[in-house]
């Protein structure tokens, strides 16, 4: 009997938990989505391949289970590029399928004919079309399977036009069963020993949190350990709250004090690069005895040689550690020299921020306006976060209270992944039917790359609520009254500083257009009122324009502060 081998293996996508499917249609790839939804799978169709990737990626994150962007041949899938890059470089699984010419017409000048699985290589861990059709199965759960084990990340597989629907004999198939999950290793118990030993000698010990560790799910573990030791602990941005932000031992406000003074660190689930300044001077002590954990055997030592390198599964490896410090009872004390210093930088810069935020002049700053945001958010809700200081001011002043509740540019600095983001986030909570909220805040350039996005929001009817911070330009820009001046001045191509945006654009009214609420921003009340409103709003999307002082950033806000890292 003929088979439609395609329609099979989207089934057999579903029996390997991949249950969302992103995407831009077109030829040859319309039916792929079809047959999708007719087996099971959930199909959210984006406006740009790069968000679709951003969006399905962010699912491989939030479940550990990857999920599927499809992308049209040529240019459709060099857009979806920089979500794989993304994704790998973030160590989330997510599986491409691009559709590509037929191949009969390889190298005759096809439609949109490229080196699709060459250029992939380079963005993925793994990367191949079907031989035959016979052979479509066995590269699914390839993909699959290579995107889940050891260190996650993206996998492409290309599909000629002429094998979307085609047939073959079932007999000439190679079936293949499903992947397990992958196995959880454990790290040498030798090494565990080792890096109890170091541990214990500390005199100013640290535990680094990495967006690793809310990946594999060790946040029980985590929480015990931290609590058994009493040791200090530091999320990075996407560890936030793996345990939760007000956590009595969690020393972000004291972050640049704390990194410079540990002797000791326990990386768990993070990587010494440019987010924890490669673990060298001046950031880090000279002398620091780094203790780490990870999946990736390549990733141990690197930048700084490790004390203790423990191989393995965050959550198994943590284990591993709690039961030979339970055996043998011991705690960091709470009244050290270097608690009392966290704790006393951490009141210091409390108060400048509590100082920035009651700041009431007009137009706000960033401190004023997230001040009064973090006081309405509901504690469980997810927030997805990029911009510049738009992105690092919010990590300090949203909290977050639980793993994977937040978002953000991530290792590969990424602009543009925000609405993607969310939109994977609420279709997440939505089939869930968890009533937790999505707000995803933006810095107003940030929202520009993938703006259109708040169109799918609208479609699917998704209550994201996006918050725009609005100061005219990329780090700065201008208010109304100086960019008129610059306009009499001549060419505004040669007037206009390249990180200018149009004063008060009016971002509010891009969602009105689609049937979503905006609201225009400018004081206190009127965001308290419009986040409040959005908040109660469960059926459409919500858009609040936040107009900032265009010149607001930590520098100008507080000249005696001279690095722009002094409240991390």
């Amino acid at each position: 009997s003929l088979l439609k081998l395609f329609a099979y293996c989207i089934a057999m996508f579903l029996l390997q938990n991949v249950e969302y499917m992103f995407g831009v249609v077109g030829v040859p790839v319309i039916e792929v989505a079809m047959a999708a939804q007719a087996a099971g799978i959930k199909y959210v169709g984006m406006r740009n391949e790069q968000a679709a990737c951003y969006a399905a990626s962010a699912i491989g994150y939030l479940t550990g289970c990857p999920a599927v962007c499809l992308v049209v041949s040529g240019p459709g899938l060099i857009h979806a590029l920089g979500g794989m890059a993304n994704a790998n470089m973030n160590c989330w699984p997510v599986i491409v399928i691009g559709g590509s010419s037929d191949q009969n017409q390889e190298t005759t000048g096809a439609f949109q004919e490229f080196p699709q699985v060459e250029a992939c290589r380079l963005y993925s861990k793994f990367s191949a079309r079907p031989s035959s059709l016979a052979m479509i199965p066995a590269v699914v759960e390839k993909a699959v399977r290579s995107s889940i084990y050891g260190r996650p990340g993206a996998c492409y597989i290309d599909i000629p036009g002429d094998m979307v629907n085609a047939k073959v004999d079932r007999t000439n198939v190679r079936f293949v069963s499903c992947c397990p999950s992958p196995p959880a290793s454990l790290a040498n118990s030798q090494e565990i020993s080792e890096a109890v030993g170091v541990l214990k000698q500390a005199q100013r010990p640290l535990i680094i949190i990495g967006k690793g560790a809310a990946y594999g799910r060790a946040e029980n573990e985590i929480k015990e350990l931290v609590e058994l030791s009493g040791i200090p602990f530091l999320p990075t941005p996407m560890g936030k709250g793996v345990l939760p932000d007000d956590h009595p031992n969690c020393v972000s406000a004291a972050r640049s004090r704390s990194l410079l003074q540990a002797d000791v660190v326990l990386l768990l689930g993070a990587r010494l690069n440019w987010i924890l300044h490669f673990g060298f001077p001046p950031r880090f002590s000279p002398n620091v005895k780094v203790i780490q954990v990870d999946v990736c055997a390549e990733e141990l030592s690197n930048n700084v040689r490790a004390a203790a390198a423990l191989l393995g599964d965050v959550r198994a490896v943590v284990g591993q550690l709690l039961e030979s410090l339970k055996s043998d009872r011991w705690r960091y004390p709470s009244d050290t020299e270097w608690w009392i210093t966290l704790r006393e930088k951490m009141a210091s810069n409390a108060q400048i921020s509590k100082a920035l935020a009651l700041h009431a002049t007009l137009p706000m700053n960033y401190y004023t306006a997230f001040h009064n945001i973090a006081e309405l958010l509901p504690k469980d809700c997810i927030i997805v976060s990029e911009g510049a200081n738009t992105m690092d001011i919010g990590r300090t002043m949203l909290l977050n209270h639980f793993p994977r509740h937040r978002l953000d540019a991530g290792t590969f600095g990424t602009m543009g992944v925000g609405p993607g983001f969310a939109i994977a986030s609420a279709v997440l909570e939505k089939s869930q039917e968890t009533g937790r909220r999505v707000v995803c805040v933006e810095g107003d350039s940030a929202f520009g790359f993938s703006g259109m996005e708040v169109e799918t929001m609208c479609r699917y009817k998704l209550p994201v609520i996006i918050i725009v911070i609005n100061n005219n330009g990329i780090y700065s820009g201008v208010d109304p009254e100086t960019w008129k001046q610059m306009e009499k001045m001549g060419d505004m191509t040669t007037v206009a500083p390249p990180v200018t945006l149009l004063p008060e654009a009016r971002y509010e009214q891009v969602m009105c257009a689609f049937g979503g609420c905006g609201y225009l921003v400018r004081t206190v009340e009127e965001l308290r009122s419009a986040l409040q409103q959005s908040l109660r709003d469960t059926a459409m999307p919500s858009l609040l324009n936040v107009l900032i002082d265009p010149a607001a950033d930590r520098k100008q806000q507080v000249p005696i502060i001279e690095r722009s890292d002094l409240l991390c």
